[in-house]
């Protein structure tokens, strides 16, 4: 992960970076909603548990990233 701000803020060249929080947590939150489901054999119920988060935060979630199903 270190290698790849590194490169974006190298490719950024002397562009001011905006919202770096925002996208690094939109690109891990994406990987770790589809493994959540992927080892729960897409239990909603079971993959939310497993995050910590209620079953309703996870259907946002999904449909933010397009993982609705």
């Amino acid at each position: 992960m270190r290698d790849q701000l590194d490169r974006y803020f190298e490719d950024l060249g002397e562009s001011e970076p905006h919202n770096v929080m925002s996208m690094v947590t939109q690109c891990v939150e994406r990987t770790v909603l589809q493994v959540a489901l992927e080892r729960t054999s897409g239990n909603q119920s079971r993959a939310a548990d497993m995050l910590g988060i209620t079953r309703g935060t996870l259907r946002k979630k999904l449909q933010s990233h397009g993982l609705s199903t």
